[in-house]
């Protein structure tokens, strides 16, 4: 039986955590399902899924649905779209039977690319070797969570680039809906011996077709649509992030055109200390934000303190709770905490 391969290469960076990463492990989960009970795409469609942030990583190896269970997501620092895209290289180069003289291959594979930002890396290699070796020989369906993606970028990888408009829960179970139809109709392309290749219509409202003549993002090098600052547990030493999203406000002065920004609080999580250090990537790009841009902060979501924004002399950011002493998990310094009369310098993660 040939194979249809389908590769989920997925944004799994700091600006994903939270409810975003909760709806893709569902989202995933609902796919699964669906396609187990599809009699055929469970004989063709085998599924992987890489996840990359600072790094790339393998989280389920190319399997068939049949023995497919869906994994709980990670999250690293940065946005290394250049090491995505090598992974995924990799992994075609190594796992999808070609064909031959004595045997027919796998179908194209379906490549769905999901991210939410800008890339933190030089991509123009990586870019370059999937035009020149991948691009005809695979499918690639480039989804942008939110309208603040580097859609010209994507542009240059795939044809389809899709808005994802990721505004509610039930925003997310219409498009993984697509997703799953898109698959299904696929799987039954392949088994008719047309292209392999057929893409769920397009409801044009959760999910459309991006023009991308009127989409063009210069190259960054951070993703400036969140502030995610990274922490440590005062009391388990355990990491945590602390997420704020932007918001422009308009100006309250009648008559001039201009915006301000902010960054609001979205929440305090905690994360894998294991996974987050494997897939982070420290290419020594170091940005601050002013604590005055920032609008709240969270208690600490690993004990409960009711500060979970310390800055230390290290420039490192810890909890604290109500002792005289507190006690910094990053570089074991002690000293007591008061509240600033002014804004100060914030290092931030690249989100």
């Amino acid at each position: 039986m040939r194979r249809l391969p389908i590769y989920f290469l997925i944004d799994v960076s700091e600006s994903m955590v939270g409810e975003q990463i909760h709806q893709m492990e569902e989202g995933m989960a609902m796919i699964i399902k669906a396609i187990k009970q599809d009699p055929y795409a469970i004989e063709t469609v085998w599924i992987s899924i890489i996840v990359f942030a600072g790094q790339a990583k393998t989280l389920v190896p190319l399997q068939e649905v049949v023995s497919f269970y869906p994994p709980k997501f990670p999250i690293g620092s940065g946005t290394s779209l250049s090491k995505g895209l090598g992974h995924l290289m990799y992994e075609l180069q190594t796992n999808i039977v070609k064909t031959t003289f004595e045997q027919k291959g796998d179908w194209k594979p379906i490549v769905f690319l999901f991210t939410d930002g800008v890339p933190t890396d030089d991509t123009n290699a990586a870019v370059r070797e999937w035009k020149q070796n991948w691009q005809r020989t695979s499918n690639m369906v480039a989804v942008s969570f939110g309208d603040e993606t580097n859609t010209r970028l994507l542009s240059e990888l795939t044809e389809n680039v899709l808005l994802f408009k990721n505004s509610s829960p039930e925003d997310y179970i219409k498009f993984f809906k697509w997703v799953t139809d898109s698959i299904k109709t696929s799987s039954i392309s392949v088994e008719n011996n047309r292209s392999g290749f057929e893409m769920a219509t397009l409801d044009n409202d959760t999910i459309s077709r991006i023009d991308l003549t009127k989409h063009s993002t210069p190259k960054q090098f951070i993703d400036d649509n969140f502030v995610v600052l990274s922490a440590k547990c005062q009391l388990s030493k355990r990491p945590y992030l602390i997420k704020y999203r932007k918001v422009l406000n308009p100006s309250a002065i009648e008559g001039l055109d201009y915006t301000t920004r902010i960054y609001r609080l979205v929440g305090g999580f905690q994360v894998d200390n294991t996974m987050y250090a494997e897939l982070s990537d420290d290419n020594g790009i170091q940005t601050k934000v002013n604590s005055e841009e920032l609008q709240g902060a969270p208690a600490c979501p690993c004990c409960g303190n009711q500060f979970g924004l310390a800055l230390c002399q290290c420039e490192k950011i810890h909890c604290i709770g109500d002792e005289e002493v507190s006690t910094c998990p990053w570089c074991g310094n002690q000293g007591t905490y008061a509240s600033g009369q002014s804004g100060f310098d914030i290092n931030r993660t690249q989100g």
